[in-house]
Protein backbone atom coordinates (compact mmCIF):
# COMPACT_ATOMS: atom_id res chain seq x y z
CA UNK A 1 0.00 0.00 0.00
CA UNK A 2 1.08 3.53 -0.84
CA UNK A 3 0.50 6.06 1.76
CA UNK A 4 0.56 9.68 2.02
CA UNK A 5 0.74 11.74 5.27
CA UNK A 6 0.00 15.73 5.73
CA UNK A 7 0.89 16.41 8.75
CA UNK A 8 2.62 20.16 10.55
CA UNK A 9 3.39 18.76 14.13
CA UNK A 10 6.34 16.67 14.48
CA UNK A 11 5.57 14.58 16.92
CA UNK A 12 2.03 14.05 15.44
CA UNK A 13 3.88 12.79 12.02
CA UNK A 14 6.29 11.20 13.63
CA UNK A 15 4.01 8.81 15.71
CA UNK A 16 1.48 8.22 11.72
CA UNK A 17 5.13 7.48 10.46
CA UNK A 18 5.62 5.08 12.57
CA UNK A 19 2.23 3.37 12.81
CA UNK A 20 1.52 3.18 9.28
CA UNK A 21 5.07 2.38 7.87
CA UNK A 22 4.17 -0.98 9.09
CA UNK A 23 1.71 -1.31 6.58
CA UNK A 24 3.14 0.08 3.31
CA UNK A 25 5.48 2.81 2.14
CA UNK A 26 4.96 6.08 3.26
CA UNK A 27 5.73 9.46 2.01
CA UNK A 28 5.36 12.37 4.13
CA UNK A 29 4.71 16.36 3.39
CA UNK A 30 4.22 19.16 5.98
CA UNK A 31 1.58 21.18 4.60
CA UNK A 32 -1.59 21.02 2.43
CA UNK A 33 0.30 22.73 -0.75
CA UNK A 34 3.06 19.72 -0.36
CA UNK A 35 0.06 17.08 0.08
CA UNK A 36 -1.76 18.19 -3.25
CA UNK A 37 2.09 18.32 -4.93
CA UNK A 38 3.23 14.62 -3.79
CA UNK A 39 -0.40 13.63 -5.13
CA UNK A 40 -0.26 15.06 -8.61
CA UNK A 41 3.15 13.47 -8.86
CA UNK A 42 2.18 10.19 -7.70
CA UNK A 43 -0.77 10.29 -10.52
CA UNK A 44 1.69 11.47 -13.16
CA UNK A 45 4.20 8.82 -12.22
CA UNK A 46 0.77 6.12 -12.61
CA UNK A 47 1.89 5.39 -9.05
CA UNK A 48 -1.28 6.53 -7.10
CA UNK A 49 -1.75 7.01 -3.31
CA UNK A 50 -3.97 4.19 -1.80
CA UNK A 51 -4.35 6.26 1.54
CA UNK A 52 -4.24 9.80 2.10
CA UNK A 53 -4.19 10.78 5.60
CA UNK A 54 -4.89 14.53 5.78
CA UNK A 55 -4.38 16.74 9.41
CA UNK A 56 -7.28 20.03 8.96
CA UNK A 57 -5.12 22.50 10.49
CA UNK A 58 -2.50 23.17 8.34
CA UNK A 59 -0.14 26.03 6.56
CA UNK A 60 -0.25 27.02 2.92
CA UNK A 61 -3.78 24.63 2.11
CA UNK A 62 -5.31 23.38 5.18
CA UNK A 63 -6.95 19.94 4.88
CA UNK A 64 -9.94 20.62 3.55
CA UNK A 65 -8.51 22.61 0.59
CA UNK A 66 -6.22 19.94 0.14
CA UNK A 67 -8.74 17.83 0.02
CA UNK A 68 -10.86 19.01 -2.60
CA UNK A 69 -7.51 19.50 -4.63
CA UNK A 70 -6.99 15.78 -4.22
CA UNK A 71 -10.32 14.89 -5.78
CA UNK A 72 -10.54 17.51 -8.11
CA UNK A 73 -7.25 16.18 -9.52
CA UNK A 74 -8.92 12.74 -9.33
CA UNK A 75 -11.97 14.07 -11.17
CA UNK A 76 -9.63 15.49 -13.84
CA UNK A 77 -8.10 12.63 -14.44
CA UNK A 78 -11.23 10.34 -15.13
CA UNK A 79 -10.22 8.33 -11.80
CA UNK A 80 -13.49 6.08 -11.20
CA UNK A 81 -14.89 6.59 -7.40
CA UNK A 82 -14.05 2.80 -6.72
CA UNK A 83 -10.63 4.01 -7.63
CA UNK A 84 -9.52 6.93 -5.41
CA UNK A 85 -7.49 7.47 -2.98
CA UNK A 86 -9.10 6.84 0.45
CA UNK A 87 -8.63 9.76 2.70
CA UNK A 88 -8.67 9.91 6.52
CA UNK A 89 -8.74 13.69 7.56
CA UNK A 90 -6.99 13.72 11.22
CA UNK A 91 -7.52 16.59 13.05
CA UNK A 92 -8.24 17.19 17.13
CA UNK A 93 -10.87 19.15 15.67
CA UNK A 94 -14.14 16.56 16.38
CA UNK A 95 -16.92 19.49 16.05
CA UNK A 96 -19.95 18.13 13.74
CA UNK A 97 -19.44 21.06 11.50
CA UNK A 98 -15.85 20.19 10.71
CA UNK A 99 -16.81 16.27 10.62
CA UNK A 100 -19.87 17.01 7.98
CA UNK A 101 -17.72 19.62 6.23
CA UNK A 102 -14.73 16.63 5.81
CA UNK A 103 -17.12 14.15 4.42
CA UNK A 104 -18.91 16.29 1.98
CA UNK A 105 -15.81 16.97 0.08
CA UNK A 106 -15.10 13.46 -0.15
CA UNK A 107 -13.02 11.95 2.88
CA UNK A 108 -14.14 8.36 3.58
CA UNK A 109 -13.18 8.46 7.27
CA UNK A 110 -11.97 11.21 10.19
CA UNK A 111 -9.78 9.96 13.17
CA UNK A 112 -9.96 12.26 16.38
CA UNK A 113 -6.62 13.16 17.81
CA UNK A 114 -4.59 11.67 19.95
CA UNK A 115 -5.42 8.63 17.09
CA UNK A 116 -6.39 5.63 18.82
CA UNK A 117 -4.37 2.90 16.88
CA UNK A 118 -6.58 0.17 17.55
CA UNK A 119 -9.36 2.46 16.47
CA UNK A 120 -7.59 3.13 12.75
CA UNK A 121 -6.31 -0.16 12.17
CA UNK A 122 -10.32 -0.71 12.19
CA UNK A 123 -10.92 1.79 10.00
CA UNK A 124 -8.23 0.58 7.72
CA UNK A 125 -9.80 -2.85 7.65
CA UNK A 126 -13.40 -1.76 7.28
CA UNK A 127 -11.55 0.63 4.16
CA UNK A 128 -10.64 -3.12 2.49
CA UNK A 129 -6.69 -1.70 3.08
CA UNK A 130 -5.58 -4.31 5.66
Amino acid sequence: MKILIAEDDFASRKFMLRFLSQYGECDITVDGMEAVDAFTMALESNEPYDLVCLDIMMPALDGYQALKGIRDLEKEKGIPEEKQAKIIMTTALSEGRNVTKAFELGCVAYAGKPIDQTKFENVLKKLELL
